[in-house]
This record gives C-alpha cells, structure tokens and sequence, in this order.
C-alpha cells in the first residue's frame, strides 16, 4: 500500500503473473494521478498486463484522474491485455457517462465480475488468500 498523504491510496489487493487487483481510495485528480500512474505502470511493465482497479473508495475524479485512467486503459492495451473497472461509484460513473468515456472502459459491479472475464490461467484468486 503506498498514497498521497491523505488524498489517494493505492493498495494490492491481489497478485498473480499477468493480473493485478489494484483498491484505489480518495481523490484522483492532478495532484495524485502521478502517484496511480507511477504505481499501476510498473505492475503493468512487470507484465500484469491485466489490471483491475477496485474503485468503491474512489471519492472524487476530475478530468485529470480521468486522463489517468485512460492513459492504464491504453498502456494495458499496448501490452495485449485489458483495464478492468470494478465498484464505480456514482460519482466516477456521472463523469465517464457525461464525458463519453464509459464507452472507453469495462465497467464491473464487482472485482469478482470483473475478474470472470480475465483468461482463467491469469487470474488471482479471489477473494485474497482463498487459493
């Protein structure tokens, strides 16, 4: 776990070769996207080409944190794989709609839901330490 004193927390949940679940917690915005970006690029560059981002503790996303999601959403593209969006609040879910960018991403009620999509040989068992 590592964040942005108190405005974002980034946490992994789960860990398998080519997937990672990812909680992600409080404000995505220009001040922490870097501290997101940072951290998911390099899971996704030591080939967790599969990422899915546990977002029901994401507060608030503005443009910027919106720029941060795509930017993974393409990054796990270029490396064959796919970003996975689990839990999206209201809030995220008003901006992605208002935007057109929910037509972007895979949007899931739940990590598990999400999760049933990633190749079987891929996935992290869910819930953690239940494999």
């Amino acid at each position: 776990m590592f964040g942005n004193a108190r405005r974002i927390t980034v946490t992994d949940l789960a860990l398998a070769e080519r997937c990672a679940v990812l909680r992600v917690a409080g404000e995505l915005d220009l001040d922490t996207e870097k501290d997101l970006l940072d951290h998911a690029g390099r899971l996704v560059g030591n080939g967790h080409q599969h990422l899915v981002l546990d977002l029901t503790a994401l507060m608030f996303c503005d443009s910027r944190g919106l720029n941060c999601l795509l930017s993974l959403n393409w990054l796990c593209g270029r490396m064959e794989g796919r970003l996975l969006l689990a839990g999206v609040g209201v809030r995220v879910m008003h901006l992605l709609t208002t935007t057109g960018a929910c037509h972007a991403f895979s949007c899931f009620t739940t990590v598990r839901h999400a999760l049933d999509t990633v190749p079987p040989a891929y996935r992290p068992s869910w819930p953690p330490g239940t494999g």
